[in-house]
């Protein structure tokens, strides 16, 4: 029996084949598998994405987080030298001034320069941080430098991703507007814009909060005590609409469904800071796990986690954690396609 008080990272555990990484997002986006899961009873039914208005009630709310990813992987080359680098950018510390990821890093001493996109881009390292990351300051003429990651950037998609993404758009969300992200909010990849259209004209409210997914999205849980580990910080914004929304919907008893676990940590971020939905933002490094007491969501829209990750403890909190462990099996038995471009599960 699991000890809520003693919760080891091991007991977050599965066996997953490899092939059940999915590599590419399937076609249409919303043709993806659908789990869906009761938490009360712990039945579980399977569907498919593009069917998700049946699971749905007239009056419910579906948020979605609108954060875009930044194509914030770049390369280019040593000035002088010409020899290669990659840069992966993080926060930005000031105007054109980030935090940064870089590799080979011995090559990336304060003072040196690199040029990427031919010479659209070009940067200098102004610091070297503790943890062994980067600051550089970049230089460019015209425009920005976010259009000029759009034009030469790539995708920083996750490291178990090793087939090359065509299209940049298809990491990115349908209704994405929120440039600051350095990775997907993954739940809401399987939307395509006329399946939000129908389930609005079907009564279903569409509200949207923004959370920048951090690079620490990626990084494991070292510490065994599930407890003992600090969640990254993230900027979050909950704009005053989709309080409105939201209240709306509570008081009229819909129910408030959280697209992806981060429109589910920004819900929560909020209703625990101020004790109600109201229009907030601001950086949340809220941690949910079993024994964690829910306040703002009644249900969650969320993908397949990486074994041992915060992700699949958050899912483990909501859905309980023997359904959990349980769906994640027949998961595997069943062959859904699993992580960011991988299958969906709705937890009601």
């Amino acid at each position: 029996m699991l000890d809520i008080n003693n919760l080891k990272k091991s007991d977050f555990g599965y066996e997953l084949p490899e092939e059940l990484i999915a590599q590419e997002p399937v076609e249409p986006r919303n043709s993806s598998r659908l789990m869906v899961i009761d938490r009360k009873t712990g039945g579980i039914s399977h569907d498919r994405f593009y069917n998700l208005c049946n699971h749905l009630k007239k009056g419910d709310t579906l948020v979605v987080n609108d954060s875009r990813v930044l194509p914030a992987r770049i390369y280019g080359e040593r000035v002088p030298g010409g020899s290669f680098i990659e840069f992966l950018l993080l926060e930005p510390r000031k105007t054109d001034v980030w935090e940064i990821l870089c590799r080979p890093g011995k090559k990336a001493k304060i003072g040196t320069r690199f040029s990427f996109g031919g010479g659209l881009l070009t940067a200098e390292i102004v610091d070297v941080l503790e943890d062994g990351n980067r600051v550089a300051k970049f230089f460019y003429d015209g425009g920005s430098l976010y259009s000029i990651l759009d034009e030469i950037g790539q995708m920083p998609l996750p490291p178990y991703i090793t087939k090359k993404l065509e299209d940049k758009e298809r990491y990115q969300t349908v209704y994405s507007r929120q440039t600051g992200s350095a990775a997907a909010p993954t739940a809401g990849l399987h939307f395509t814009k006329e399946q939000l259209a129908d389930l609005e004209t079907r009564g279903i409210n569409i509200a949207r909060v923004t959370l920048h997914v951090g690079i620490g999205t990626f990084r494991p849980v070292k510490e065994e005590l599930v407890s003992q580990h600090k969640m990254h910080s993230e900027f979050y914004s909950l704009p005053p609409e989709t309080a409105e929304i939201i209240n709306r919907t509570k008081e009229s008893g819909g129910r408030v469904i959280a697209v992806g676990t981060t429109s589910c940590r920004t819900l929560e971020s909020v209703k625990k800071k101020l004790g109600k939905i109201a229009e907030d933002s601001g950086s949340t490094d809220i941690f949910i796990y079993p024994g964690y007491e829910f306040s703002a969501i009644d249900g969650l829209i969320t993908n397949f986690h990486l074994p041992e990750s915060t992700l699949i403890m958050l899912v483990s909190a909501f859905a309980g954690y023997d359904n959990t462990m349980r769906a994640y099996k027949i998961a595997v038995e069943e062959r859904y396609r699993f992580f960011s471009f991988g299958d969906a599960m709705l937890i009601i």
